[in-house]
């Protein structure tokens, strides 16, 4: 079973026992994407209603016809819950269809609360500011 109650059509009446103990994600994120990292914001750079919200680092699949992931998302977050939604923050990694120019895969929050991110393309470090 995947997503709730959904049964996998590969083990159809396998086990009919497990269909409402399936355990749905908080929050679902396209297949290959690739999570690699997570930082929950508790700096002060960005504007108040990014605090406790995640920064999440989608490295992306090499092995697909159309490219996912290969960008950072913010997952937001009600009360301390994740709301289920997310957004792009940090994107552009993908230059053509076959060809990236980094592949996203750390994310921390700096002491003066900007944001420090890394890829493995280029081996690069951003530090991302708010500026608005």
């Amino acid at each position: 079973y995947y997503i709730g109650s959904n049964e996998d059509p590969r083990h159809e009446g396998a086990r009919p026992d497990l269909a409402g103990k399936v355990t749905m994600p908080d929050v679902l994120i396209q297949a290959h994407s690739a999570p690699l990292n997570i930082a929950f914001y508790d700096g002060g750079n960005f504007p108040a209603d990014y605090k406790g919200d995640a920064f999440v680092t989608l490295h992306g699949s090499w092995n697909r016809n159309v490219r996912t992931g290969y960008k950072v998302v913010r997952l937001r977050f009600k009360d301390g819950k994740p709301t289920g939604e997310y957004e792009d923050f940090a994107t552009g990694f993908v230059i053509s269809d076959d060809a990236v120019w980094g592949r996203p895969v750390g994310v921390a929050v700096a002491k003066d609360g900007a944001l420090i991110l890394t890829e493995d393309g280029n081996g690069t470090i951003w530090r991302v500011t708010y500026g608005g």
